[in-house]
């Protein structure tokens, strides 16, 4: 598979406005995939935000395994950090975030004798659910959302219930991935545009995965009796399963690579975590 890179110009000025308006704002909201938390998370946002006060939130929980994402939270516990697993989509979880930005700001009021709204600043990698949040955040349609990495562009001031403003910004990933596996990941979840990459090299990638790491849900997707011992073996069953034949009885690769990326995204193969936290723990240790 070939390496994946992609650093498109938006995302460059992105780095800019986010530097240049971190001194407007009290706190930073970093906004993770609960499926990846690892690879959805930037090391340029470290290196910008540094010791500003940082909310995480593990987006899309409701997409992830529920035990491996008990697991993310206790390990950000551990570290100090208040993670909370949130739907962007249904507003699941944005009751305790409100709580915790209340009495950020009545501290910050308090320290300052000032009486202000709290100005926080969203961050996060494409397509990782910043602009739904918003306008769930909100109640209204304050922010463009898509489903491709990308839609929102420029800076957005959004006021919510008098008490907190929220600085939206672009999706941000960076210049290189020296970790490929951290890009094929971001692949598997749509962070990197599909048009720019070997689908069925993504998918092919998937299916191994699922194959040691799901191996039910994989085969009761795809009414598949047994899994055989190689993923493209594994995807010509499926492509048999579904009818996705050309013509000269050739499998559609292309077809059935879409249709297994789009179903994993979309929830329809079951709730299927990319990240362990002890997994990466052992990679930080070797």
């Amino acid at each position: 598979m070939e390496n994946i890179n992609w650093y498109p110009g938006h995302m460059k000025k992105t780095r800019e406005l986010i530097s240049e308006n971190l001194k407007l704002v009290d706190a930073v909201i970093e906004l993770l995939d609960a499926r990846l938390p690892i690879s959805s998370k930037n090391p340029v946002i470290d290196e910008l935000v540094k010791n500003k006060k940082r909310i995480v939130l593990l987006n899309k929980y409701d997409l992830a395994d529920s035990d491996i994402t008990k697991k993310w939270v206790r390990a950000y516990e551990k570290e100090g950090i208040n993670a909370i697993p949130i739907n962007s989509i249904n507003g699941d979880g944005l009751k305790k975030l409100v709580h915790i930005l209340d009495d950020l700001n009545e501290k910050i009021n308090e320290q300052s004798r000032r009486n202000k709204p709290i100005r926080v600043m969203i961050v996060g990698i494409p397509n990782v659910g910043k602009s739904s949040l918003i306008n769930r955040f909100a109640g209204k349609r304050s922010a463009r959302t898509g489903n491709k990495p990308g839609v929102t562009r420029g800076k957005q001031w959004i006021n919510i219930k008098g008490t907190i403003q929220l600085l939206d910004t672009p999706g941000i990933l960076w210049p290189k991935f020296e970790d490929q596996q951290t890009a094929l990941k971001l692949a598997f979840v749509g962070s990197i545009k599909d048009e720019i990459l070997n689908i069925e090299d993504v998918a092919l990638k998937f299916i191994e995965f699922l194959q040691e790491n799901y191996p039910t849900l994989l085969k009761e997707r795809y009414k598949l009796e047994n899994l055989r011992e190689t993923p493209l073996e594994i995807m010509d069953d499926i492509c048999i399963k579904r009818g996705f034949i050309q013509s000269g009885k050739r499998n559609d690769y292309e077809r059935v690579s879409k249709t297994i990326m789009e179903e994993y995204r979309n929830g329809k193969i079951g709730n299927i975590s990319i990240e362990k936290p002890e997994e990466e723990q052992m990679n930080n240790e070797q």
